[in-house]
């Protein structure tokens, strides 16, 4: 027998990613995915965002407190 995909590809009907919910629709569940890829990777650019954000201000924070320790 050959490889799952091959399998799927004959029998679409019988593969659990081309449902929505309970009904067999390949094309819904399609877009179902991309929708939720584009979403994660919307998700991973704010947290990579946010974590800049946090790196900067430990930054400053480093540096405003260099400075104070300087000035008598």
């Amino acid at each position: 027998m050959g490889e799952w995909s091959d399998y799927f590809e004959d029998y679409p009907e019988e593969n659990p990613a081309n449902y929505v919910g309970d009904h067999f629709n390949p094309q819904a569940a399609a877009a179902a995915r991309r929708q939720k890829d584009k979403l994660a990777n919307e998700q991973a650019a704010l947290d990579e965002e946010i974590r800049l954000i946090i790196e900067r201000a430990k930054d400053s924070k480093i540096e405003r407190e260099k400075k104070s320790k300087k000035t008598p």
